[in-house]
């Protein structure tokens, strides 16, 4: 009874680390594969003020994925996880001769959405749509990219803030980014673009979004709301610095006077977006089925 005991105990122990072997050998791969962007990204957050929110939203977006967890039905995709799979190993090796890190770090993310597709399939990697898509706002976007959008988000937070400040009586003259009030000059910098407040704020509306509304509609118009809303706050930011400046004392203007109406404010953008959200959720409430599968 004893002998049988044990050979029965080893054949599972056996089934179960031949079941386990596929997971464990892909696993191995995907990090030897991806050590150095997966390193590199995790440096940029630390290191980057402009990346520092991946901190958040790369282990927000596994905890969201782990505590979604696995359907009960999946039916795995080989062929397509194949697919994917191949193309993000090509994408990581082109990107690893050009030293591009943005499309390596993108390889890393498809890999992983192949990876899915292969052992559980496409039901699988639309019900973690949300871990995927915050992960990859988590990647900072390429220099030459920020660079473009910085810059019109420069011009236009100086010409709301300006035309806010006329309407308050302060006497103002705008020469692009450059805001001259009465001996002083205000310069709206890159880091004061708005685009920091802009990606978080994207994010958030990803977030809340997929947390609390289930229309693929209204989840687009919290996100596309919170543009609308960053560009505003951010308009809002550069006409109180040049009213405190003009009308209290100029050293309101940098310091920590400053970086506190940043944080006030993205507070201030984060309650306007939330609140939009809670109305678009009040009217999902209304006109759609709680049980309607079309909209989970």
């Amino acid at each position: 009874m004893t002998t049988t005991a044990h050979s029965f105990v080893s054949v599972r122990s056996e089934r179960t680390a031949l079941r386990y072997a596929p997971y464990v050998l892909l696993l191995l791969a995907f990090a030897l594969l991806f050590a150095q962007p997966a390193r590199l990204l995790v440096r940029d957050w630390w290191n980057d003020p402009e990346a520092g929110h991946g901190l958040l939203l790369a282990p927000l977006s596994l905890w969201l994925g782990w505590r979604a967890g696995l359907l009960r039905e999946t039916r795995a995709q080989p062929w397509l996880g194949s697919i994917v799979l191949g193309g993000a190993v090509l994408l990581r090796y082109v990107s690893g001769l050009a030293a591009e890190l943005f499309t390596m770090r993108l390889s890393m993310i498809f890999a992983a959405a192949g990876i899915v597709l292969f052992f559980w399939g496409w039901r699988q990697l639309t019900h973690w749509w949300l871990s995927f898509v915050l992960f990859m706002l988590s990647v900072p976007v390429p220099a030459v990219l920020t660079t473009a959008l910085a810059l019109p988000l420069q011009f236009r937070a100086s010409a709301m803030g300006a035309w806010l400040l006329a309407s308050r009586h302060v006497p103002v003259h705008l020469s692009g980014n450059i805001i001259s009030l009465p001996g002083r000059q205000l310069f709206v910098t890159e880091a004061c673009s708005g685009l920091r407040s802009l990606t978080a704020l994207l994010s958030l509306g990803v977030l809340v979004g997929g947390l609390w509304l289930r229309s693929p509609v209204s989840r687009a118009l919290i996100i596309l709301a919170a543009i609308p809303v960053a560009m505003v706050v951010n308009s809002v930011r550069v006409f109180m610095t040049g009213f405190l400046v003009y009308y209290v004392s100029p050293s309101l203007g940098e310091g920590f006077m400053h970086l506190s109406e940043g944080w006030l404010l993205f507070v201030v953008a984060f309650g306007i977006l939330s609140s939009f959200t809670w109305l678009t959720a009040q009217v999902e409430n209304r006109f759609l089925s709680p049980r309607d599968p079309s909209h989970d």
